[in-house]
């Protein structure tokens, strides 16, 4: 499948889901009436109904983003996949291990209506899902339990499946950000969601370690231009091998502990920078 099959085909789940929640009072008419607008928008069609996006005033102009944001470092809108495979609540868990060995993803964001990131559905998820209890259930108790068969399907869907809430992240956030969240919550893959808490993209660990590829010779470019403002070059000397930065000198005390200091902790949002070693020494 193309990635804009695989968008459609999410699409499709989204109105199934829609019209599904209607039968059981979860969504009202407008609620499918949303999602069958946004899979006639992915075909180029015109949906009929009420909640299709009006036009921008004549002579408006429609706001897009910047394609470039900070001065030294990328942001997750930069990196970001826009083209994202993603489930529904009720998703079955078969249905789920399919799409990740067929996409060789790792995980995949739950979506409820609207394109609200409900969590995410991991390996990790599907394989403890696997394991929980199953001594128990493989002991024959010669008792029948045709009343929890329905309830152990529903069970085996992403809704319950899935770890939420999600851990998410904004598009003009760092990268360094990024990467600082995926480390402190333990997760591989961060959904991007706009203002609205609405799925725009995601970024993986992947995505991330394409900005260290980075020269040393324009992180070290980079990095002085950051210290040219807070100190003369003769002061603050920058060597850059590896991506690990070293800064050595000799600077006043006040402006060590000042504006080199704040420096020094933007420097560590510079794009392909690894480590810093700083070797400045303060002087009366």
């Amino acid at each position: 499948m193309t990635r804009q099959d695989v968008h459609l085909d999410a699409m499709l789940r989204h109105l199934g889901a829609a019209y599904y929640d209607s039968l059981h009072d979860r969504a009202a008419p407008d609620d499918v009436n949303r999602a069958v607008a946004q899979v006639a928008s992915t075909l180029g069609e015109k949906a009929a109904g009420r909640h299709q996006q009006p036009p921008p005033p004549a002579g408006q102009r429609q706001h897009q983003p910047p394609r470039h944001h900070g001065r030294w470092h990328s942001r997750v809108r930069d990196i970001m996949t826009t083209s994202v495979v993603t489930v529904d609540r009720i998703t079955p868990y078969k249905e789920i291990a399919q799409l990740l060995v067929d996409h060789q993803i790792s995980g995949v964001p739950v979506l409820t209506l609207g394109r609200h990131v409900a969590g995410v559905v991991s390996e990790a998820d599907l394989i403890a899902a696997r394991d929980k209890d199953v001594a128990k259930r493989r002991l024959w108790s010669g008792v029948l339990r045709y009343g929890t068969d329905r309830s152990r399907h529903t069970r085996l869907t992403a809704e319950n499946l899935m770890t939420a809430p999600a851990v998410t992240i904004y598009p003009e956030a760092t990268v360094a950000a990024a990467a600082r969240s995926m480390t402190g919550h333990h997760v591989r893959r961060l959904p991007v969601i706009d203002g609205d808490g609405k799925l725009v993209g995601l970024v993986s660990r992947r995505d991330l370690l394409g900005v260290f590829i980075v020269p040393d010779a324009e992180i070290e470019r980079q990095v002085r231009e950051l210290f040219a403002d807070v100190a003369p070059e003769e002061q603050i000397k920058v060597h850059v091998q590896g991506g690990i930065v070293t800064l050595t000198g000799h600077v006043s005390r006040a402006a060590l502990h000042g504006a080199v200091r704040t420096a020094v902790d933007l420097a560590w949002d510079i794009d392909g920078v690894v480590d810093i070693i700083e070797h400045a020494e303060s002087v009366a």
